[in-house]
């Protein structure tokens, strides 16, 4: 019976120093060589999200932390993500980060108004990204997107976007492309009556255009009417910007008048009606002055040199304004 008893003491005192070791380690700094970053890929268990952590460089023990978090009842609740955690980092917290989700993100900004073009060469330089579609035809992006349309021009909301560090740039377009079918949807359904407009894809283009145009805020919705007016009318829109984005490449910063002169399907001075894409990625304004113009009579405008318009309703009034502003004639 002493015997017995002498095993039972036994038993106790190791299973209380391995209590005690487990817990002692649970709240021991983790080893790593400095501040450090990590990525628990979606869907992980605790195991397979230990591993990732040790694969970083942290020396973090998998059978152990998988035991502390069943111990505490939160081995499934752990959240996928980047993190970055620092030398003094215990398992023990850095469980109750992964528990609680304190992702480290990036930012990452599309102006109003930039064209793919732009919003390509941005993503490609971006640090904090996994660049898995840098080689991707524009065909293969679409298709990834399930978008059908001809071009991803005006397809992505302009916005500042926070993303978990090491997300693919393809999670971001995806989210970018969902904000402007949303919005798109949203002025579609809120539009005013009349438009001359067949689908939300030529609001859309025409919001592209109203974007590429304004010069000031308050004359967006003037803008908007301008073209809005002409379309109606079978009159050429004859906007610059669209035969700037038709010459791509070999436009120079300098439209000369063989360039207004010389065909493409952008160029509005020699094709009536839409061009057959966006020309840039319009912003939530120019959606909703596309779909809900001014009240106007007016059918030019042209730059007063401070970055507003002097708009039109005749042709004689807009050479008038012309000889004013541009030419600097009374």
């Amino acid at each position: 019976m002493r015997f017995v008893f002498r095993i039972f003491l036994l038993s106790s005192a190791l299973l209380g120093i391995t209590i005690a070791l487990f817990f002692g380690w649970a709240t021991h700094a983790l080893s790593m060589p400095g501040a450090s970053e990590f990525r628990i890929l979606p869907g992980s268990t605790v195991r397979q999200a230990a591993l990732q952590i040790r694969q970083s460089g942290i020396a973090l023990e998998p059978q152990l932390f998988t035991l502390l978090a069943r111990l505490k009842g939160q081995a499934s609740a752990i959240r996928a993500g980047s993190y970055a955690v620092e030398p003094s980092t215990t398992p023990i917290e850095l469980l109750r980060m992964l528990v609680d989700g304190r992702v480290v993100q990036a930012e990452i900004t599309f102006p109003e108004g930039w064209t793919f073009r732009q919003i390509r060469a941005r993503l490609d330089a971006h640090p904090d990204l996994t660049h898995d579609t840098r080689d991707w035809s524009e065909a293969r992006l679409l298709a990834a997107l399930g978008l059908d349309v001809p071009s991803l021009e005006g397809q992505l909301f302009p916005d500042t976007y926070h993303v978990d560090k090491q997300s693919t740039d393809l999670e971001l377009l995806r989210r970018a492309q969902r904000a402007m079918a949303s919005r798109l949807a949203s002025a579609w359904a809120e539009r005013a009556a009349a438009l001359p407009y067949r689908t939300p894809q030529e609001a859309l283009i025409m919001a592209s255009i109203v974007e590429k145009e304004t010069g000031q805020a308050a004359d967006r919705n003037l803008v908007a009417a301008v073209f809005v007016n002409r379309l109606r009318r079978g009159m050429l829109l004859q906007t610059d910007p669209t035969v700037i984005y038709g010459l791509g490449s070999q436009f120079d910063g300098n439209l000369r008048k063989r360039d207004l002169q010389t065909d493409t399907p952008y160029n509005t001075y020699t094709r009536p009606g839409l061009p057959p894409t966006p020309i840039a990625m319009p912003g939530a304004a120019a959606l909703q002055a596309a779909l809900n113009p001014a009240h106007s009579d007016a059918l030019y405008f042209v730059a007063r040199g401070d970055g507003s318009s002097q708009f039109s309703r005749t042709l004689n009034e807009h050479n008038h304004a012309v000889n004013t502003y541009q030419r600097g004639k009374k």
